[in-house]
């Protein structure tokens, strides 16, 4: 970038770039899509990269690549993964990370600070340029940057201690693909030689797969992540090794809360709920989390929190006390009717408004609102579920906000 299209992004880039586009630029040496294209990056940077947007003279790609690069907070996440797997005892004194599958460089970023040594392997030649102008800026001098394609320096590295693939989860018409096999590099014709080469295989893939089966599609599976941020899920991380041995891990992950259910919790095949004549028992109410509703270990919660399900199929939880430490929202109950037109009259007298939830429910949310007559909003929480014995129940709520 030269000086002038420095100087622009510079003085520029907080404002509208449609806007932007259609002024005249008076200083001819300025490239002005090349501006606009870094304007906009910095722009997507500053809310999911804040790290990389407060350091000068970062290069960024087109959107897509924008789009599909990691967020700051779940690089981070995957950069402490790293540090605690690199304490086990079983790994060698110097560490070495490969990145087969680069992109935009931000989940090498922060995880090559954990490793004495770290390549980024990417086989877009200006993905590679962009590297090498950002990891010297970010204090990443020793990262390695190779322009191949993943499968074949696979085939010629030496062993390593960690692999780290993000395969594209897109074909070649550009629509989204969330299967492994569907995946590239082919993970799963690479996995033999990847294994072979290395302690550690960290994938990163679509958090709309079923880790069940993926973990039984993969095998070698050592951990399972899913991790979602501001309760929403964004990935599933899986750690593999054939050198190390262990009873399959799951973490659910959103933000800072960490749920890790033990394989009897995981596995249990008691299915605990409690039946209406239990009503006057429910004085709280839980909600999982993205993480833990993706991962679907509802008997885990009960037996690790000591709630109970409403229904196998509800996925809402209640208890006779507060479990601050619960892996999801928090509610206080402040009543709970059936669906009955009696009853209804005169339950929601102090709720001219109120957030409606349903589950396991046979109306949506935009038909119950238009029974009950109520605005979207204020601080009534409702939730509109089936018990184990089908029926149909409201149950009124206010939030317990997060100490």
């Amino acid at each position: 970038m030269n000086e002038a299209t420095k100087r622009f992004v510079d003085a520029h880039r907080a404002e509208d770039v449609r806007a932007l586009a259609l002024q005249t630029v008076k200083d001819p040496a300025v490239d002005l899509s090349f501006a606009l294209n870094q304007i906009k990056g910095w722009q997507i940077a500053r809310k999911k990269i804040p790290t990389w947007a407060a350091t000068d003279s970062i290069l960024y790609p087109v959107h897509l690549s924008m789009e599909q690069c990691s967020s700051e907070q779940t690089a981070r996440y995957k950069q402490q993964l790293c540090k605690r797997l690199l304490e086990h005892p079983s790994v060698p004194g110097e560490t070495t990370l490969v990145d087969l599958t680069g992109g935009l460089g931000v989940d090498c970023s922060f995880m090559a600070k954990m490793f004495d040594r770290t390549c980024y392997v990417e086989r877009q030649e200006m993905l590679c340029e962009l590297a090498e102008n950002n990891f010297p800026l970010l204090q990443l001098e020793k990262v390695k940057v190779v322009c191949a394609d993943a499968s074949e320096y696979l085939r010629t590295c030496p062993p390593v201690t960690m692999f780290f693939l993000d395969p594209a989860r897109r074909d070649d018409h550009g629509g989204r693909t969330y299967a492994v096999t569907d995946c590239t590099p082919d993970v799963l014709a690479l996995k033999n030689l990847l294994l072979e080469k290395s302690v550690y295989v960290l994938l990163k893939l679509s958090p709309m797969l079923d880790w069940h089966q993926t973990v039984q599609l993969l095998g070698d599976v050592l951990e399972v992540h899913v991790v979602s941020v501001g309760n929403e899920c964004k990935e599933l991380l899986v750690v593999l090794s054939k050198k190390l041995k262990k009873e399959i891990q799951l973490f659910c992950v959103d933000d800072e809360s960490v749920f890790c259910p033990t394989q009897s919790e995981i596995y249990s095949l008691q299915k605990e709920s409690i039946s209406s004549d239990d009503f006057a028992e429910w004085k709280y109410l839980y909600e999982p989390n993205a993480s833990v509703m993706n991962a679907g270990c509802f008997d885990a919660l009960s037996k690790s929190f000591r709630v109970m399900q409403i229904a196998a199929n509800s996925h809402l939880f209640v208890s006779d006390r507060l479990i601050d430490n619960f892996p999801g929202r928090h509610f206080e109950i402040t009543g709970i009717t059936t669906m009955n037109k009696k009853e209804l009259k005169g339950f929601l007298t102090d709720c001219s408004q109120a957030n409606i939830a349903v589950r396991n429910f046979p109306m949506s949310v935009v038909d119950l609102r238009k029974r009950l007559h109520l605005k979207e909003g204020g601080d009534c929480y409702l939730f509109a579920t089936t018990t184990q014995d089908r029926q149909h129940i409201l149950i009124k709520t206010r939030k317990i906000l997060s100490s």
